[in-house]
């Protein structure tokens, strides 16, 4: 394992796992953000305190970190940018600080899509807003989202990643496996109610 690959796998991670959600509701006196609806640092929870510009701030930094770790490899470590993309989905879902236990990946998703396939952000950001606005259920949204990236990659011929976004999609669906429970029990709470 070459050292440049290591480098852009640990910046990714390191990037990923800065728990935005977390520290915007801390440094707003909103508390823990773990503490209350599904437990998650992701800005669908953090939407739960009752404030739409921390969600909102949340949904960017958490995407832009995914950005930012790609564009940073692209920069210093060409040949593996791919690993700085996974570095950063899995430091978000799995951050160090916090026990591992992180993010859902639907805003990180789209922050490395981004830079490495951008037609496919593009038809990423529109399925998750359009079935958000539809069906105002953020987990199904995410879901459908996340799915559409290794669609995107096979209809635009990039083979290569469409393992990748297979693979992210992937690891995004099981860190919602809880939702998936309370989908199938109809107990799945829309957007902007606070608990659930």
């Amino acid at each position: 394992m070459s050292t440049e690959l290591l480098f852009a796998l640990a910046t990714g991670y390191l990037l990923g796992s800065i728990p935005f959600g977390l520290l915007l509701a801390r440094s707003a006196g909103k508390g823990d953000v773990r503490d209350i609806g599904s437990g998650s640092i992701g800005a669908t929870n953090v939407l739960r305190t009752g404030s739409k510009p921390l969600a909102a701030a949340t949904l960017v930094l958490d995407c832009l970190k995914g950005t930012a770790a790609v564009l940073i490899a692209r920069n210093l470590w060409p040949d593996f940018e791919n690993f700085a993309a996974a570095g950063a989905l899995i430091g978000h879902l799995y951050p160090v600080w916090l026990k591992f236990k992180g993010g859902k990946g639907v805003a990180t998703l789209l922050g490395v899509l981004i830079p490495l396939l951008p037609a496919g952000a593009a038809i990423y950001a529109a399925v998750w807003i359009g079935m958000l606005l539809v069906l105002k259920i953020s987990s199904v949204a995410g879901m459908t989202a996340a799915i559409s990236a290794p669609i995107s990659a096979a209809v635009l011929g990039d083979d290569v990643r469409f393992q990748m976004f297979l693979a992210f999609a992937l690891l995004v669906i099981w860190k919602h496996r809880e939702n998936i429970v309370r989908l199938k029990a109809g107990k799945e709470p829309k957007v902007g109610k606070k608990t659930g």
